[in-house]
């Protein structure tokens, strides 16, 4: 198995990494460091610039079986533009790229977030950052939109939901699939960023939670949408995080 993975470096695509090699995949790693282990090739990419995405692209040796976009950054204060160029103009301009670099059947992978749960609810906003022709239009947009780190965040994770869901039966056409994974509060280096971002809330999801979810359990579910026994699985949004929104929702059921 030959896999494309973007952020192998460190948290839950340091994770994915080790379990595919320990599966005997052929791992590609894409990312602004050079991972220590469990990667048979690097190649450099900056997600937040344009050329950077085409020329990593351009520099993949496919086919792949498998394309995990995990690379992304966290809500951190003075980041809102950068954090919407990473997480989703260069993951889909990413995405775009290597289709042609995928074989019949491979699987396509977005880590997402828990914090893009409300696309519903925001979708008009989100159909709004998806029709920017470039990310030149990203400062009008945020100066138009009022949009500070932490909603830049959730927004980035709302298209990537989104995205995931619009491209399924075009992708189902061309014999590939897609879906994405919503992890919540993550025990990696960027944890401290969402406790930051999300104050409180964070630590009453973790406290009711037990503990937050390890990049091991994340990178489980990740393996296997990418693998081909997931292969029925197709177009979903898949939640981890110890059953948070179980409890929520719960809340409000019997409230």
């Amino acid at each position: 198995m030959r896999v494309a993975l973007t952020g192998g470096s460190t948290g839950i695509g340091a994770a994915v990494a080790a379990k595919m090699k320990a599966s005997g995949a052929h791992v590609t790693a894409f990312d602004l460091s050079e991972p220590k282990d469990n990667v048979d090739r690097w190649i450099r990419i900056d997600l937040s610039d344009p050329l950077s995405v085409a020329e990593a692209a351009q520099a993949a040796e496919g086919p792949f079986d498998a394309l995990i976009n995990n690379a992304g950054l966290p809500p951190r204060e003075g980041l809102g533009e950068t954090i919407l160029k990473v997480n989703y103009f260069g993951l889909k301009q990413f995405m775009d790229a290597m289709l042609d670099k995928l074989k019949p059947g491979a699987a396509i992978v977005n880590t997402a977030s828990r914090a893009g749960a409300m696309w519903r609810e925001n979708i008009n906003e989100v159909k709004a950052l998806m029709a920017l022709g470039s990310i030149d239009e990203l400062p009008a947009f945020i100066a138009a939109h009022d949009l500070d780190h932490v909603r830049a965040y959730n927004l980035s994770k709302e298209a990537v939901v989104v995205l995931t869901q619009i491209q399924t039966e075009a992708l189902i056409a061309r014999n590939l699939r897609i879906n994405s994974v919503s992890p919540a509060a993550v025990s990696t280096g960027i944890l401290k960023d969402f406790e930051t971002a999300f104050g409180p809330r964070v630590a009453n999801a973790i406290a009711r939670a037990g503990r937050p979810g390890t990049p091991d359990e994340v990178a489980d579910v990740i393996c296997f949408l990418a693998s081909p026994q997931s292969r029925w699985i197709k177009g979903q949004d898949i939640t981890i995080d110890g059953g948070i929104s179980a409890m929520f929702a719960s809340d409000q059921i019997l409230s």
